[in-house]
């Protein structure tokens, strides 16, 4: 009964396989959502404001980011928890492959999620005219619980890993 339990749980893992599928049909949607917004923008680029298109352009950087963030989760989550990833010899392969443990996964998602914070606030910023000031501070001490929190956890994990 034991062997059987034991068994059943470490096969579960494999439950998590469509989750990370799941991820990839995001990447997808958020590639989409990308392509239509530089298409939106293509035709008016001469006729928009500088600060305008600054704006646009910190969004699409915002979505880079977090399509880098959800390859990342996808691919190293899958690697750590359900299989390892057969890519085949003389095939391109990402460098971090096989070498991003859960710990260093968690910190990379900080880092990643600290950085896009940093973008959204910047266009925050650039629109600073138009906000409330009491939703600035908020915006402001929002981004300053991720940079020390991601700090924080840094500073765990390298005081564990001693």
């Amino acid at each position: 009964m034991e062997r059987f339990i034991e068994n059943a749980m470490y096969a579960s893992r494999w439950l998590l396989a469509p989750i990370y599928f799941g991820l990839s049909l995001a990447l997808l949607a958020l590639a989409l959502k990308f392509f239509q917004e530089v298409f939106h923008i293509l035709p008016n680029v001469f006729s928009m404001a500088e600060a305008d298109l600054i704006l646009v352009l910190l969004s699409l950087i915002d979505m880079a980011l977090v399509g880098g963030l959800l390859v990342m989760v996808m691919i190293s989550g899958y690697e750590n928890f359900v299989s390892q990833l057969d890519i085949a010899e003389g095939t391109e392969k990402l460098s971090w492959l096989g070498k991003m443990d859960s710990s260093s996964l968690k910190m990379k998602v900080a880092a990643s999620i600290v950085a896009i914070s940093s973008i959204h606030l910047l266009k925050v910023f650039m629109n600073a005219q138009n906000i409330d000031p009491v939703h600035l501070k908020w915006y402001v001490i929002i981004h300053m619980a991720f940079v020390v929190s991601a700090f924080a956890m840094g500073y765990l994990d390298k005081l564990t890993k001693h």
